[in-house]
This record gives C-alpha cells, structure tokens and sequence, in this order.
C-alpha cells in the first residue's frame, strides 16, 4: 500500500515537473532565494557596475560553451571568475580609475563575444535567448543545478557575511578586527560570478544586473534593518 502511494506521489511529481511554466516558476524561486541577499550587497558596497560587467562577460563564457561543447554554466563562471581577478590586477597595476576599468572590461568582452559568435557560423545562436535569457525553456537538470549551486553560494555566503557587512561598513576597521576582509571580498566577487552562471540561462546577460538590483533598491526604501531589507528582496 505505502509503495502504491509512493508510486503516485513520483507521478504526481513527474507531472508536475513536465509542465514549463512550474519548472520556470520553481527556478525563478531559486535565483530569487539566491540573488536577494546578494543583491543587497552589491547596493551597500555600490558595485552595481561590477555586476554589470560581469554579466556582460557572461556573453562570452557562453559563446565558448558552444563553441567547445562545455557546459554553459561552468563556462560562465570561469569567465566571469577571470573578468574579476583581471579588474582586481588591472586596479593594482594600472592609474585608470575603477569606473573607467569597468567599463573597458565590460564592453571588451561583450564585443568579443559578438564578434565569436559572428565568426561562428556553423552554430546556430539565439542571440536574443542570450541577451534576456528564456526561464520557460528550463528543465529539470537546470533547476538541480539552480538549486544545488544556490545552496553551496548560500552557505559560503552565510559563513563570510559578518566579515563582508563588517568590511562594507568600515573596511579599515574589518581589517584591524582580523577578519580578513580581503579574502571576503575575492570569495564574494566568486559569488557573484556563481550567480551570474546560474542565472544566465534563464535572465540572460543584459537582465542579471537588474535581478540583482531592483528587488535589493526597493527593498532598502521600505526596510529599517539589514536583514529586513535582504528578506524582502529576496
């Protein structure tokens, strides 16, 4: 009897994950739950232009998944991973400002992703599936993915916050604490890039930034704390 009802159950659950629109509503849930708190940081520490450049590399990170037949996820993150290492060297070795290394960077690799997939004739691209991205073509894989890669940023995430909203609200100060508010940062940008991969599939390269911004914008003129306001973000 409790293996019919298991069996119905996984039915029930099979039906259920063959519908478009409830995969795409159960990922949308999942890059909410993951981008919410993120988000938050990003408005606090004013990085709204670093996850605009990093989703604009996303653009290549899936240009080259095409082109080598990698997943597209991973792609992404290893991309935007080194699009962020490289803002961080460029500051240190350069006089260029961060808002002018920014913009090089982000624009750079935009355009070598268009120029990639104009030389990449024998692919076929849905150019406009990259840009804005198509939550109603996910399945299942995707959403294991969402929510399993989802789970491990939320968890590094949760260990290094007291040093990252330390760090956003007196750096020097972070610092003299011993909480080492240099490492946080570097495994933050990581994050980033992490949700940019996730998401890149369903938002596309040009929306990531907003997902990461509205909600968190809104949310800071309606909450009274830090934590309400990465509640309703989220």
């Amino acid at each position: 009897m409790i293996m019919i009802i298991l069996m119905e159950q996984m039915g029930e659950l099979q039906i259920m994950f063959d519908d478009f629109f409830t995969r795409a509503l159960i990922a949308g849930i999942g890059i909410a739950i993951i981008a919410g708190p993120l988000g938050c940081l990003v408005i606090w520490r004013r990085l709204s232009y670093f996850g605009d450049t990093l989703s604009h590399s996303a653009l290549l990170g899936v240009t080259l998944a095409y082109s080598f037949s990698f997943n597209i996820t991973f792609s992404v993150f290893i991309i935007s991973a080194v699009v962020a290492l490289l803002l961080i060297n460029l500051q240190k070795r350069t006089k260029l400002a961060g808002d002018s290394l920014l913009g090089l960077l982000a624009h750079s690799t935009l355009a070598i992703g268009l120029v990639l997939i104009g030389f990449l004739t024998s692919i076929r691209f849905d150019l406009m599936g990259l840009l804005f991205g198509d939550i109603l073509a996910v399945d299942v894989e995707d959403i294991t993915i969402v929510y399993l890669g989802g789970a491990a940023i939320l968890l590094i995430l949760y260990f290094i916050w007291k040093s990252l909203f330390s760090a956003t609200v007196n750096y020097d100060l972070s610092a003299a604490e011993g909480m080492r508010p240099e490492v946080s940062n570097f495994i933050f940008t990581l994050l980033l890039a992490g949700v940019i991969a996730l998401s890149i599939k369903m938002i596309g390269a040009l929306l990531i930034t907003g997902l990461l911004l509205i909600p968190a914008a809104i949310a800071r003129n309606i909450s009274s704390s830090p934590r309400q306001m990465v509640i309703s973000a989220t």
